[in-house]
């Protein structure tokens, strides 16, 4: 299927992916789905509950890739270092993606790179951040930011989609650049009426990638209730 005629999106994740990028969520638990030897192995001796999340994620992330025409594949975290394990999964040849889960929601999404370089998604309740994780993922220019937002929207969680919108650029930007940053050293301006937001220009990229990354925000449900959405895309 070509990804820019009918790739399937749904819900909040139609909201958050740009034309070329296939996605797949689901609200429910226990999906049934062959694991591959290489993804038993992997979450061998992990809780029930962690397995029903591995499972209904790549439950996800394999009607995504099949939508595409892409094979399907094991989906398991690969080595960079003797010491350092990342947590985000090797895709099949010629497609990137990312996956999310968090209580009630699980996700996945995909592209051919041809399409789209790198991309990473975040889900997350839809309630504000304690205040001592705000003060880890916020500088004091985003504080004040954040604060104008709450005066303008008070029903939305700011802090929460400032903390996914990070959450998001970091799944896209790691896998790609293999270069770590501190959270606190990537800005983020949200656009609190289009539905977007932008990342850097603090990040340090390899020659021939962008240092501003572009995403966009999508909540549902009242504070304390439904979920926030956030993708971001380096083409």
């Amino acid at each position: 299927m070509n990804p820019s005629s009918g790739a399937p999106k749904a819900g909040l994740l139609s909201r958050v992916l740009p034309v070329g990028v296939a996605g797949v969520e689901s609200w429910a638990d226990g999906h049934e789905i062959t694991l591959f030897p290489a993804e038993e192995e992997y979450i061998a001796g992990a809780a029930p509950s962690r397995r029903r999340e591995f499972r209904d994620v790549r439950w996800c992330a394999r009607r995504a890739l099949a939508s595409l025409g892409a094979p399907p594949g094991p989906l398991v975290p690969t080595a960079t270092g003797a010491e350092f394990l990342v947590r985000y999964p090797a895709w099949p040849a010629g497609y990137t993606g990312s996956l999310t889960h968090c209580d009630g929601y699980r996700a996945a999404a995909v592209a051919a790179i041809a399409d789209v370089l790198a991309l990473g998604i975040d889900a997350e309740p839809h309630d504000r951040l304690p205040a001592p994780a705000l003060g880890r993922v916020a500088g004091p220019e985003e504080l004040e930011h954040l604060a104008a937002l709450r005066a303008e929207r008070p029903e939305v969680a700011w802090d929460r989609v400032l903390f996914s919108a990070k959450e998001s650029v970091y799944k896209a930007w790691f896998p790609l650049t293999r270069r770590w940053f501190d959270i606190r050293d990537c800005p983020i301006s949200i656009d609190p009426y289009g539905a977007t937001f932008t990342a850097g220009p603090a990040l340090d990229p390899p020659e021939g990638v962008t240092p501003v990354v572009f995403g966009r925000w999508a909540v549902s449900g009242a504070l304390a209730q439904g979920h926030v959405v956030t993708s971001a895309v380096i083409r």
